[in-house]
């Protein structure tokens, strides 16, 4: 009972020091250094990226000081590998918003005010799946009965029909990307339903003039709007594969599932603009998140059989990600 406790409390304290350091981190990025929308350096951006980056390591490096009397590296090796699992999976989504701007022709200055406020609005959606995620997951486990080993002490199997779900559901994801062409040339998920919008929503005015909405007579939706909205539309769908990901490291843990999600998407501003620069090193970066989902689906199809431990997850993990960059750049080379 007392290790319940000072977990229950030691948990208290982490979400208050991640409030405390997500609001001062975001009044530091829009209040003080990108007040005036401004075009970002890849300098700036691989800066940005690294604080970022470091925020997440240091806040892993908290939960370890703060569980590892009860539960030792566990929750520091889930944190970890959900954080990689989602900056892995989210990277595909920044070539996305690389059409969707080149669709609307957004200038460069304006971009990093769109990321911000989408990211804005993918922190209340990712938190919306998740505890509602971590819900349903704990009220659909079940156990089956194994009449072949009725003489022993273990004669059910427990299984969770949600994750065995998103388990086959990664699995297809993940071999569909396989077979599409790292170059094929594609349209934005929701182009058709954006289109629609802006024959119906009182538009006004031009991206150029840099904000979301501007007041003539009457009120009206800018360009930049639409982009925005474009923006949520395809976070919303590509949190469709990375959260139920992200359950396969530790499904009943709202508390790493959710942090480890924020911290991942709160940097992937800084590295949309790494990503610009350095494209020609992803060309095959599909095909290893096609590999990445199908590993994840099948670690969660087997859960009830078989534990993949969330450290060996982990290097799996890092092993594709270097293994489809290395692919690129040899591929580039010749």
């Amino acid at each position: 009972m007392l290790y319940i406790q000072a977990a229950q409390d030691s948990q208290g304290w982490l979400y208050g020091i991640f409030a405390v350091l997500i609001l001062a981190m975001l009044f530091i990025d829009l209040g003080l250094f990108n007040r005036k929308a401004h075009s970002i350096s890849l300098a700036e951006a691989g800066i940005w990226t690294l604080v970022w980056i470091g925020l997440a390591m240091a806040f892993s490096g908290l939960i370890y000081l703060w569980t590892r009397e009860t539960h030792g590296l566990e929750k520091w090796t889930q944190f970890q590998t959900a954080y990689w699992i989602e900056k892995a999976l989210s990277m595909d989504n920044l070539f996305v918003f690389m059409l969707i701007f080149n669709h609307f022709k957004v200038e460069d200055r304006l971009q990093h005010k769109v990321l911000f406020w989408g990211v804005i609005g993918a922190l209340a959606m990712r938190a919306l799946f998740i505890f509602a995620g971590v819900e349903l997951v704990r009220i659909s486990y079940i156990e089956i009965p194994l009449p072949w080993t009725q003489n022993s002490s273990t004669n059910t199997l427990e299984m969770n029909i949600l994750l065995l779900l998103f388990g086959l559901f990664l699995c297809l994801a993940g071999l569909n990307s396989l077979r599409s062409s790292p170059n094929q040339n594609q349209e934005f998920a929701g182009k058709k339903l954006i289109d629609r919008l802006s024959r119906r929503l009182p538009i006004g005015g031009d991206i150029q003039s840099g904000r979301f909405f501007l007041h003539q007579g009457k009120w009206l939706a800018t360009p930049l709007f639409l982009v925005l909205l474009a923006v949520e539309f395809t976070d919303l769908l590509f949190a469709v594969d990375s959260v139920p990901a992200i359950f396969s490291v530790a499904p009943n843990d709202p508390f790493i599932l959710y942090t480890s999600n924020i911290f991942a998407i709160l940097g992937l501003r800084s590295l949309y603009f790494v990503l610009q620069g350095f494209s020609n090193l992803f060309s095959h970066l599909k095909k290893g998140l096609g590999f990445i989902l199908v590993f994840i689906g099948l670690k969660m199809l087997l859960a009830p059989i078989f534990h993949i431990p969330a450290g060996h997850s982990l290097l799996i993990l890092a092993g594709i990600l270097l293994l489809s960059i290395l692919v690129s750049v040899l591929k580039k080379g010749n």
